[in-house]
Formats: C-alpha cells, sequence, structure tokens
C-alpha cells in the first residue's frame, strides 16, 4: 500500500464515519434496531480502515485528518437532512478545523 492509496482509505474512513454519526442520530439513543446496527457496523469497518490507513501514514496526522474531516462532512450531512443550519461562531470554528487539517496534512511531515 502507498501513500495515495491510503488516503483514499482515508476517505473510506471518513464515509464510514459520517454515517455511523449519522445513523446513530437515526437510532434514537439506540432505541431502533436498523440505525443501531448500522451504526455498530460502520463504526467497527471505520476503524479497521483507520488501522489500515496508520500502517503508511503517522498516526496523528491519520486521525487528526479522520476527525476534522469526519466534522466538516457531519455537519454538512446534518445541514441537509436534518436541516441543522450552524450560526456564524459555528462555521469560523469549522473553518479553522478545515485549516487545520490542511496544514497537518501539507506541514506536518516535514
Amino acid at each position: 500500500m502507498n501513500a495515495t492509496s491510503s488516503y483514499l482509505i482515508l476517505v473510506l474512513a471518513v464515509i464510514l464515519g459520517v454515517t455511523s454519526n449519522s445513523f446513530a442520530k437515526s437510532s434514537d439513543g439506540f432505541t431502533l434496531a436498523i440505525p443501531s446496527v448500522i451504526t455498530a457496523i460502520t463504526i467497527v469497518l471505520c476503524m479497521y480502515t483507520l488501522s489500515l490507513v496508520m500502517k503508511i501514514i503517522p498516526m496523528g496526522i491519520t486521525y487528526a485528518s479522520f476527525a476534522g474531516l469526519t466534522i466538516i462532512v457531519t455537519v454538512v450531512v446534518g445541514i441537509i437532512k436534518y436541516n441543522q443550519i450552524p450560526n456564524l461562531y459555528t462555521i469560523i470554528g469549522l473553518c479553522f478545523i478545515v485549516l487545520g487539517v490542511l496544514m497537518v496534512n501539507l506541514l506536518g511531515n516535514s
């Protein structure tokens, strides 16, 4: 596995993480079976894919990238699926997260 495939697997981990977050919300506190099972399966697959990525990309960079991107995409899903509109301060904070992910990936390996 090379760096390019590692980043592609990281994208898959982000998709799985966002899926688990979305279904966790839909599970109504884990009282609904199907969303609860999907949440459990996707979070396990998410952690598995992260473990694969960490074979190539350092753990700190992997997790910082995963967490930041998952937060951003989860907010977008919240806007689209649940009509949860962020306020100005939330948007500013999310911009800092994007900046941090970029810094970690572009400058963190030097």
